[in-house]
């Protein structure tokens, strides 16, 4: 893919999860693979859940270029060679046998808030044929959460009756949001928001290609990230330190709400030259899932709505980057969608 293009999956000039061949904190998960594997028990589909930035595609791309190389890993690892072809391959996206369904640009370089219907529609054409260098065959997609319903059905009829030797890989923020068909068809990989002690390695591992990191303040960035590489480095870019602040400042004040602070708020993402959109988005992410857990409790807030209200703020966040939307309004929405949920 052309440089000049968006990926919905990388941020800023960081290597894309498919570029990545260092997974940290999740060695539990990787283990699990590959005893499955030895034991020639490896399930058909992996739904590999988690807070956006803790590592979920990266470790997808892991698992495909492991299955895809047959397994050509170290004893007790699955992490191969990046040399290997199969690996090359996958960094590449040219593999025969890997499909990625995400978000790509389309004719005019923009990034649809949703994965195509006609991404979805090859699941079942490249699952019917044999696969090309005659081993597995594997599907990622990154995510389940930017697909809407009629997508979902037409990758669940895959998922009923697999062919052999294929692997789904279902990258999903919320996998509790997802069709209970689909997840009672998927074996779960749940991975945890990562330690600071993963997250500044993380961050450390980035510098050569994101130059203007400031390593001064990755143990600040790391333990304010909530577990995710991606929010730390949205933390360190531009204003992210202080919108997360006022973020949560605003978000404290629920159910009232403090229309001066929303401007304010919406000022600074206004001039966004960095990550503080992201982090503003992950900010209100993570307390909506804290609540909506029992991670986080407040006697002063009605919740019950609180897990419909996360997939609204996610598709505002999307619809404002993917056309450009006015900040100040997107802050002023999200805010009004919360309300109205804390107060029912």
């Amino acid at each position: 893919m052309s440089d000049n293009l968006p990926e919905a999956d990388r941020f800023g000039t960081a290597p894309s999860p498919r570029e990545r061949h260092v997974l940290f904190g999740h060695g539990e998960a990787e283990a699990m693979v590959r005893e499955a594997w030895d034991a020639g028990r490896l399930p058909h589909a992996l739904l590999v859940g988690g807070l956006e930035g803790v590592g979920k595609a990266t470790f997808a791309y892991r698992v495909a270029r492991f299955v895809l190389s047959g397994g050509a890993a170290p004893e007790g690892s699955i992490a191969v060679d990046p040399t290997h072809s199969a690996a090359r391959q996958v960094d590449a996206l040219s593999h025969p046998d890997l499909l990625v369904l995400r978000r790509t640009p389309n004719d005019s370089g923009k990034l649809p808030s949703m994965i195509p219907a006609e991404q979805v529609r090859k699941v079942r054409s490249f699952f019917g044929s044999t696969a090309a260098l005659g081993g597995w065959r594997v599907c990622i997609v990154d995510t389940l959460d930017e697909m809407n319903a009629q997508g979902a059905n037409a990758l669940l009829k895959t998922l009923e009756e697999p062919p052999s030797r294929a692997l789904f890989l279902l990258v999903s923020h919320a996998p509790g949001r997802l069709l209970p068909t689909i997840r009672s068809r998927c074996r779960a990989v749940p991975l945890r928001p990562l330690a600071t002690g993963d997250v500044v390695p993380a961050l450390e591992s980035l510098t050569g290609a994101m130059t203007d990191l400031d390593a001064a303040r990755f143990t600040e960035a790391a333990e304010a990230s909530e577990g995710s590489v991606r929010e730390a480095l949205a933390l360190l870019t531009g204003d992210g330190l202080a919108v997360r602040k006022a973020t949560h400042d605003l978000l404290d004040r629920l159910p009232d709400v403090d229309r001066k602070g929303l401007h304010a708020l919406g000022e600074k993402l206004q001039g966004d030259r960095g990550g503080a959109l992201d982090s503003f988005v992950a900010t209100i992410e993570n307390w909506i899932s804290d609540h909506a857990t029992g991670r986080r409790q407040s006697a002063s807030l009605r919740l019950a709505r609180l897990p419909e209200v996360w997939e609204k703020v996610r598709r505002a966040a999307i619809d404002a980057d993917t056309y450009n939307l006015d900040r100040k309004t997107l802050v002023f929405r999200i805010f009004a969608s919360l309300d109205e949920a804390v107060r029912r």
